[in-house]
Parts: structure tokens; C-alpha cells; sequence
């Protein structure tokens, strides 16, 4: 997992405010946090938060990904002072936030940790979206007042299928939160993506009386949308205004930043998915 991030140190506080400017101001409205439930049985999660951080920004979101997963990377020592002073850059208008452990740190006597989720934009106050990857259980003490429609992840097994299903449970009966999306990371070949799907909707709405509303298949195997990276399409003698995302997941996560506290808020346009101009892209993956 450790190959994922970025390799250079972590920041220190005299440059955190620096690291704020790597997001474009957009105000304080529109801000959305998307939980990704941790499943300890995908073992191309890093894959996925990249597809998901990469096609958040070809939404034109401006994200902070903060990983409290169990895998993750521990967090600067600095980080439980000042969140911004473990901020990874990752791209342009991406940024990065190893913070495995620091959700508990926020903990109040009711069990919430919602004030890790203010002290995150706190930290990045131009931030549009916090990409909170954790373990069901933090994600039920981080998302108590907060209404959200939790990503479940699972992969082409049975055990990561048993894990998502879990962490559905828990977050159904801790949160109370009803409705779920699924990101299926699985080869686009595998004859059994239609099954895992209607296994895991069939369990959730007839033993929790939960929905799960939409899903996506991340490949692995499959490189990044180019339209995210315009250099790299112009690299592959490609115009980035003819590659499209990965339209499932792009219409997935369209629908999340379109809910709302309040019912019936309309799904962004087509128009949103003009891709910006990121030279670059996260570190590549060894394993």
C-alpha cells in the first residue's frame, strides 16, 4: 500500500499553508464528504482511490483524500497537532492525508467523531470533497449527524463480498443510514459482476432493510481515464476533449455530490465532466 503515496516527506507546518493554495478557491458552499467503507479483502483499494480522486477531479472537484484505513500509512506526528501539517500532494487539486488512528483522537462522549470531519475542511478550507477511506466502525462514529450514501467495496471473492455485506450491517445499525453504493473492483471480463451485485442487493434489503442504490467496476487491470491527464493524452497522440471518463463511475459520483441535505436536489449536468488541466498523476503502484 505504502507505493501508493507519495514518497516525500511529510510536510511541516511552516509550509501548510502553501498546501492549502494547491486547491482552487471555490468558497465554503458545496462541500461533500464521501465515505469508502475499508475492506480488508480488495487488494486493489489503492486503485480505487485513485480512479475515485482522478475522477473527482475530471468532475472539477478539488479533493482532499484522507486514508484512516487500517493499511494506511501512520500519519505525521505532527498531523495530531495539525492536521495540515501531514498533507501529501498528490496532483494538482488533489491532496493527501494518511491518517490511520486519527479519527478516535475526535471521539466525544457520545461516540461522534463529526469534528474530525470540520477539522479536515478546516484544514484545506478550499477543499469541495474529503475522500474518507476507514473501517466501517470509524465510519459509523464519523458520519453520526451527517447524511451520506456510504461507498461499500468489495472485489471478485467471496470473502470481500461477506466484508462489504458487514460493513453495510454496521453502518445500517449504528447510523441508521439506509442507502449504499457499491465500487466493485474485479476484471471488466469476470462473468460474475452481475451476481456479486444482486447477491450483496438481495442480502441488504431482505436482512437490514437496506438499499443499494447504484454501482461501479473499477478494473484494475485498465489504465486511468486519460481525460483526467491531458498531457498523457496528448502523449498518446489523443485530443483529452475525445476521451471520455469512465462514465459509470463518473455518473456514480455525480450522484454523490449531488446529495443533499434537502430532498430532491437535482444531479449535476453533463457539462460537469470537462476534464481540467492535471499534468500529472498519483504515484504509480509497485507491489
Amino acid at each position: 500500500m505504502r507505493d501508493f503515496y507519495a514518497t516525500s516527506a511529510s510536510v511541516p507546518l511552516d509550509q501548510a499553508e502553501g498546501l492549502r493554495q494547491l486547491f482552487s478557491r471555490r468558497g465554503r458552499g458545496g462541500r461533500r464528504v464521501i465515505a469508502l467503507a475499508a475492506n480488508a479483502h480488495v487488494a486493489h483499494n489503492a486503485v480505487v482511490l485513485d480512479r475515485v480522486a482522478s475522477t473527482l477531479s475530471v468532475l472539477g472537484r478539488q479533493v482532499l483524500v484522507v486514508d484512516a484505513a487500517l493499511s494506511a500509512p501512520a500519519p505525521h506526528e505532527l498531523a495530531r497537532i495539525e492536521l495540515a501539517a501531514g498533507l501529501e500532494p498528490m496532483m494538482p487539486g488533489v491532496a493527501y492525508l494518511p491518517a490511520r488512528g486519527l479519527p478516535l483522537q475526535y471521539v466525544d462522549t457520545r461516540g461522534s467523531a463529526a469534528r474530525f470531519i470540520e477539522a479536515l475542511f478546516d484544514a484545506v478550507p478550499s477543499a469541495d470533497v474529503v475522500l474518507l477511506h476507514a473501517e466501517a466502525a470509524d465510519l459509523a462514529r464519523l458520519l453520526v449527524r451527517t447524511e451520506a450514501r456510504p461507498l461499500l467495496m468489495a472485489a471478485d471473492h467471496p470473502e470481500s463480498l461477506k466484508h462489504a455485506y458487514a460493513s453495510c450491517k454496521l453502518l445500517t445499525q449504528r447510523t441508521r443510514l439506509a442507502t449504499y453504493d457499491l465500487l466493485l473492483a474485479a476484471s471488466a471480463r469476470s462473468p460474475r459482476i452481475s451476481s456479486i451485485v444482486a447477491s450483496l442487493r438481495g442480502c441488504a434489503d431482505s436482512f437490514l432493510g437496506a438499499l443499494v442504490h447504484d454501482w461501479a467496476l473499477v478494473d484494475p487491470a485498465l489504465p486511468a481515464p486519460l481525460a483526467a491527464h491531458p498531457a498523457l493524452a496528448a502523449d498518446a497522440g489523443e485530443s483529452a476533449d475525445d476521451i471520455a471518463p469512465d462514465e459509470g463511475l463518473a455518473a456514480l459520483l455525480a450522484a454523490q455530490l449531488a446529495l443533499d441535505d434537502e430532498p430532491g436536489a437535482a444531479a449535476p449536468a453533463a457539462t460537469a465532466y470537462t476534464p481540467n488541466p492535471l499534468p500529472g498523476r498519483f504515484a504509480p503502484i509497485d507491489r
